[in-house]
């Protein structure tokens, strides 16, 4: 971390977002315009549900995701080779997608279609591992239908999320969430989600668009409810589409103070008393429209934010900027 703050010092843009201090508190935003948005219509927060299950998952294993995050849509790109994407790279850590319901109902698929063990992509997961990097799963997403709906019952999704994670040995699993209205879904994951993490270490990631205002009101609801009931999430990722380099000044800043909101709303919804706590249980990924929207100042900015604020990883998706955009991202220090 300490090479990105230099880099940003050297270039004179540290001081693009910096307050005074971190604090949980939400500020107001300064654009009623979304930063990032799921495309489905914003559900009504979460209420109601059974009171909190009282057993203490297993403490997880010290190492998780850090630093930078690729994310690989599987399904899209069946020929990216993960162990030499590292090897080039330097990245150490993938999020491979999206695994959701097939077909036939509860049944894990690599979009809704591929049998867990029939993904080119994630079966080079031995050599990525023997190279010094790893990979975890990335469940739900834009399309398709998260198995946590799909399946009836507590026992049926826990047997479903295991299939998955077991066969890949997966030390975390993302959950790209929309479903934040149905209390029975949210309640029936948490609950796996917990039987899992009792089971093994696993490491679970929440992915939820990021607002102008940080989470949707139903968002912050799941999180809160999930947290309640007794599956420990180890950090949320906000996905922040980074506007056009013709957007009004302050695009950057914009996205800055929505993600200071977002903060406030995972602490209060994990009852994080500590900011600092709360800082490092969040990640942020740009999600960009046009490789033209992310530009060598817009990433030393992003690699800045995350150390002064110890973000728990950086990531990217959408249009893939150019590559010495890209090397910027890549080599942030965890």
């Amino acid at each position: 971390m300490t090479a990105a703050l230099a880099l940003a010092a050297a270039t004179g843009v540290a001081v693009w977002l910096l307050p005074a201090r971190a604090t949980p508190e939400t500020p107001a935003a300064t654009s009623k315009t979304p930063a990032a948005t799921s495309g489905t219509p914003v559900a009504a927060p979460v209420t109601a549900g059974p009171a909190p299950l009282t057993a203490t998952p297993q403490p997880l294993a010290a190492e998780g995701p850090s630093a930078f995050v690729a994310f690989v849509d599987t399904a899209r790109t069946p020929g990216f080779n993960l162990p030499d994407h590292s090897r080039r790279t330097g990245v150490r850590w993938y999020a491979l997608g999206h695994v959701v319901s097939g077909g036939d109902g509860c049944v894990p698929k690599w979009g809704g279609k591929l049998d867990p063990g029939s993904n080119p992509v994630a079966n080079r997961l031995g050599r990525l591992r023997a190279g010094g990097a790893d990979a975890g799963l990335s469940f739900g997403g834009p399309a398709g239908k998260e198995l946590a709906d799909a399946c009836d019952g507590t026992t049926t999704l826990t047997a479903a999320y295991r299939r998955v994670v077991s066969a890949f040995d997966a030390r975390f699993a993302d959950f790209e969430l929309h479903d934040g209205a149905n209390a029975d879904v949210v309640l029936r994951r948490a609950r796996a989600l917990r039987a899992l993490q009792q089971e093994r270490p696993l490491h679970v990631t929440f992915t939820f668009p990021l607002e102008a205002d940080g989470l949707s009101a139903s968002d912050a609801a799941l999180l809160k409810l999930t947290h309640d009931a007794g599956a420990r999430i180890s950090t949320v990722n906000l996905l922040a589409a980074i506007e056009p380099r013709d957007a009004p000044e302050g695009r950057m800043r914009r996205v800055a103070e929505a993600v200071r909101a977002a903060h406030g709303q995972i602490a209060r919804a994990q009852g994080i008393a500590d900011p600092a706590e709360a800082w490092r249980r969040v990640a942020l990924t740009a999600v960009l429209v046009s490789a033209d929207d992310l530009g060598e100042i817009d990433a030393r900015k992003l690699t800045t934010f995350a150390a002064r604020y110890e973000l728990a990883w950086l990531s990217l998706r959408g249009a893939a900027p150019p590559q010495e955009v890209a090397r910027i991202l890549w080599r942030t220090r965890a």
